[in-house]
């Protein structure tokens, strides 16, 4: 095996280790806030400089590969996949790490049932969990088609956000001493929602490096 194939392998590699661990963090970050588990949340936040540590690994990585061996087609769109999936991923494991904060700085912190139930915060985690696996399979797979299925997803991340604010406002209104969780709450939705959006980014590198089709800036509906 050439060398060059052989430092292309380990960095696909290093990168879907990076993957798993993202999504290990985004779940658990939202099982924490969800069911206000502190110690799930402490896991997640000691975890985070790993996280980074293997982000700058990466990038080093890809940084060698150009450098020392100059690919061409294939090889040069996923090293360059690459480098933007892994930048991807740690912003949304950065997220994720946000979501935990705010769980521990915040030890009393208690969420209404009802208001998680309305604001739909289940089904929005439950979407970027979807997102980020699917991201993992295409590109695992190399079928891009899987990848397709993030961009409506991530429309879906949007609405359940853009209804929040009106959902929360309401539920203020009933319950005025609770208005300092509910501005937490909004924090968490935030950050899922940008979590969307970097699962999206992927998407769109997946199809750079299989079918070499820049999709940024485009429509994704058509």
């Amino acid at each position: 095996m050439r060398h060059l194939e052989q430092e292309i392998n380990s960095l696909r590699q290093d990168i879907i280790e990076m993957w798993r661990m993202t999504i290990s963090q985004v779940y658990n970050a939202g099982e924490a806030i969800l069911s206000f588990d502190k110690d799930l949340a402490m896991q997640v936040s000691m975890r985070e400089r790993k996280i980074d540590a293997f982000e700058l690994k990466i990038d080093s990585e890809c940084e060698n590969i150009i450098a020392l061996h100059q690919p061409v087609a294939i090889d040069l769109r996923l090293v360059l996949a690459v480098l933007k999936i892994n930048s991807n991923l740690e912003r949304i494991a950065d997220f994720a790490y946000g979501i935990s904060r705010i769980l521990l700085a915040n030890p009393s912190l208690i969420l209404d049932a009802e208001l998680i139930t309305d604001s739909k915060l289940n089904s929005m985690i439950q979407q970027v969990n979807k997102m980020l696996a699917q991201g993992l399979e295409a590109f695992e797979t190399e079928k891009p088609q899987i990848a397709a299925a993030i961009f409506s997803e991530d429309y879906q991340v949007d609405e359940i956000n853009a209804n929040v604010s009106r959902k929360i406002a309401e539920y203020i209104k009933k319950n005025p001493e609770r208005a300092y969780e509910c501005l937490q709450l909004m924090g968490v939705f935030r950050k899922l929602e940008r979590i969307g959006d970097h699962c999206s980014n992927i998407a769109e590198e997946i199809f750079f490096f299989t079918d070499a089709k820049i999709l940024k800036h485009t429509d994704k509906k058509l």
